[in-house]
Order: C-alpha cells, then structure tokens, then sequence
C-alpha cells in the first residue's frame, strides 16, 4: 500500500511546482513527492523546500516510501526521533501527568546542559531524558516500589520496545537503554550524554522534592555545588532552584 500523501491519486493543485536553485537562481520544477533534485542549470542538487520528512524519523518503510534520503536530512532523523519519543512516553504514561512532567522538564533541563557542554549527542540526550523513568510503573506493579534500582531494572526493555518501533538504530538504543539503566547511579567514567540526564534530573528531583517546602538557600547552593557531574549543570541548578529558594 502506497502511503496517500505521497499517492498521486490525492494530490492537489500545487503538488507540482518550480522553486529557485539556490545556487545559481534558475528555476528547478519539484514533484512533491522528490526528496531532491539537481539544478539543470549549474548541477546543484538541494532539497525539496516544501516537503515534510518528519515521518521519516520513525516510519520503518521510510527508505522503500522516498527513496534514499539526501545526507542533509539522514543528519536530521536522530534529531527529528527525539520527538516522537516525546509522544510515546505521553501516551506510556496516559494519565500520569506527574511522570510526564517530570520527564519533560528533564528533557528541558537535558537540553540546555547538553547545548552549554558542548558535548555529547542531543538525539541521545534527549531520547533518555525523556524515557529515564519509563520503567516506574512496572517497578510499582512488581515490587510495590520506586526505589532506583526497580526503575533502573525494569526501563530498559520499555525503553528499547519504544525506540525498535520509532526505527532508532541500534547504536543509539543501546546507548539511551544503558542510561535508563543506571540513570541514579553514575559510574567512575561517564560520558557527557549520560551526565546531562543525570545533572537534569537531578535538579527536576530537587524541584520536586521541595515544591511544598523550600529549602534554606545556603544550604540548598551547597548541596548543588557537590552534587552536579558538568558545569553547565550546577549553573542551571542554581539559576533554577535558588531563585524558589
């Protein structure tokens, strides 16, 4: 079954349409099912300008649907997956409104720290952030618990069901799976995807923990300054929690 958005059969007025190269500004006629085409003026090959690949971050028949996809937007697929996990741990969660904020402000906090770092993979950063906890309803079914180590123990598989059916690589889910798995514990070398999560969530815990009792201020920039594995992170810990302080 051909995919109706790209069916001819369902196209509109517009489907078919001429945009300049933006090389040499010679006119370049697009189907809006081409991924690309090349200027028949100078033989630059560019990508289509109004089509929408965001499908292709999670769809398996993506290849056989639009062909090969130009290196521009393979570079953007991880980047494009982070938010389609972001739906599948909502609909995970359901009414949970807890957990999904929680996760969701991790992955706010994931973000800055990892773009202030420098380092690190953002589609990495982001897909653990935001599946960090997945495995806390599983670990109150099974053992009445969310102690850390229930958690740690039953996310992975979740996690890794998740990211098989967005078509992640395999690369990247083992990497986000291994963090879900010992997001609280960090060992004695870690790297810098793992120690953004860890950093943000550590300051969505605290948020979380003193949301009805604020804490001193001192000793809250304490706690902070031997607390966080990256700069960046005590510096958005401080920026967040000492203004509620």
């Amino acid at each position: 079954m051909k995919c109706p958005g790209q069916d001819t059969l369902y196209w509109k007025p517009g489907a078919i349409f001429d945009t300049k190269c933006p090389e040499c500004g010679h006119k370049v006629e697009f189907f809006k099912d081409d991924t690309s085409r090349k200027c028949p003026n100078c033989g630059h090959r560019f990508i289509n300008p109004k089509m929408d690949f965001g499908c292709a971050s999670y769809c398996q028949f993506a290849e056989q649907c639009l062909g090969n996809l130009p290196p521009e937007l393979m570079a953007q697929k991880e980047d494009l997956l982070k938010d389609r996990v972001a739906i599948e741990m909502k609909r995970y969660f359901k009414t949970d409104f807890k957990r999904i904020s929680h996760a969701s402000r991790v992955a706010r906090y994931a973000e800055r720290i990892g773009k202030a770092e420098g380092q690190g993979n953002l589609a990495v950063i982001l897909s653990a952030a935001y599946l960090h906890d997945i495995g806390i309803h599983e670990a109150e079914k099974k053992y009445n618990s969310t102690a850390p180590k229930y958690q740690e123990q039953e996310g992975p598989p979740i996690a890794r069901f998740i990211m098989e059916k967005l078509g992640a690589k395999e690369e990247l889910i083992e990497e986000v799976c291994d963090i879900t798995g010992h997001h609280h514990h960090p060992r004695p070398e870690e790297t810098a995807n793992f120690k953004a999560v860890y950093d943000a969530d550590l300051i969505a815990n605290i948020e979380d923990n003193h949301k009805d009792k604020p804490v001193d201020a001192d000793y809250l920039a304490k706690v902070i300054d031997k607390s966080f594995l990256t700069e960046s992170g005590g510096i958005a810990a401080k920026e967040i929690l000492l203004k509620r302080a």
